[in-house]
């Protein structure tokens, strides 16, 4: 007889949904936040189909493909801070997953990614003007749905999708002289990851009429978590497990995309870190000019077996714990169980 897997091993196969609501106070609210996504998913269903044939596959593509549905999910927890899943709660959820969908067309053209939730990427199937008119496509439908909300509703897409821009902006010029490279990284992920995360957080509490001072303390959170989710991604994106990943191990920096790790890693002071940190540089040019991007197969590796993602993974659960301290005006119960189930599972995960 075999041995039976360790919690912690088994926890890490989990849905995130399952591990977010174990806790014997929030197994109640599993059924009313699923019963949610179920109508969240119908609505984004609607808006993704589009009478042209040609389009509508297009804007499905990377819906069909899967993903986590953590935003509407994160909507559908807080707005039982208040009423619950109102009309309006579940717009902004479907609004807020839509810009996530329309910014991953983005960020794979940008990043030159191949592959996208386990599937061929969008631009790698038909393009990249193809792929970038897909994503604007689906920001406009994410604007129509948060337009019927009201003022309110425009007004924290408009200011969710500029520290979206932003952030891409400031990833793609990159730090200059006088930034610290590390505070200027974590500011990016603040703004591409944590904007959107912090508004499903909000859009819960507000669009269902839950209590207005806590607006600022689940922004806080939402942002905190979201950094802390990026994080755990530059680690999980050196993994050896493509399949689990759904990504090709090291795609950010085999695009010269900086991650924390290869950023810790250039501050190390020994030899060998900075050995390493100059065969992926000397990589990274390479696969610019048309290298073959296995050539960082092992420097990935060893990157991967560094301290420095060790590290990273230790910061990743640094900023889950602040997010769950700014949980603290936050109403005993369900609701904040589950939230502080959220951050702690963002950071423990193989995907």
């Amino acid at each position: 007889m075999t041995s039976s897997p360790s919690a912690p091993r088994l926890a890490k196969h989990l849905g995130m949904t399952e591990r977010i609501f174990a806790g014997p106070r929030t197994r109640k609210l599993l059924a009313t936040v699923e019963a949610g996504l179920v109508r969240v998913e119908e609505r984004l269903g609607d808006e993704l189909t589009v009478s042209d044939a040609l389009v509508d596959a297009k804007t499905r593509y990377l819906y069909e493909a899967g993903g986590k549905r953590l935003r509407p999910m994160l909507a559908l927890l807080t707005a039982q801070l208040g009423d619950g899943a109102t009309d309006d709660v579940l717009a902004g959820a479907a609004a807020l997953e839509l810009t996530h969908l329309g910014s991953l067309y983005h960020d794979d053209v940008m990043d030159g990614a191949d592959k996208r939730r386990g599937v061929p990427s969008a631009h790698a199937v038909w393009g990249n003007n193809v792929a970038i008119l897909t994503g604007d496509l689906l920001f406009s439908r994410a604007s129509q749905l948060m337009a019927r909300i009201g003022e309110r509703a425009i007004r924290l897409q408009a200011d969710t999708f500029e520290r979206l821009v932003l952030g891409q902006m400031h990833e793609t010029i990159g730090a200059q002289p006088g930034d610290d490279p590390v505070d200027f990284y974590i500011q990016v992920l603040a703004d591409k990851t944590g904007s959107l995360i912090a508004a499903a957080a909000q859009v819960g509490v507000l669009f269902s009429n839950g209590p207005e001072e806590l607006a600022e303390p689940l922004l806080t959170f939402g942002e905190k978590a979201g950094v802390a989710f990026q994080l755990l991604d530059d680690v999980i994106d050196l993994s050896a497990d493509p399949e689990a990943t759904g990504k090709v191990p090291g795609t950010d920096l085999r695009a010269g995309v900086p991650t924390m790790p290869y950023l810790l890693l250039t501050r190390a002071s020994d030899d060998a870190s900075r050995a390493l940190a100059q065969t992926i540089d000397d990589g990274v040019s390479a696969i610019a000019e048309g290298a073959d991007p296995a050539i960082l197969d092992e420097p990935l590796a060893r990157l991967r077996d560094h301290d420095v993602t060790a590290q990273t993974r230790r910061l990743a659960e640094q900023w889950a714990d602040d997010a769950v301290a700014a949980l603290e005006p936050l109403p005993a119960g369900a609701v904040r169980d589950a939230l502080t189930r959220f951050a702690e599972v963002v950071v423990d995960r193989a995907s």
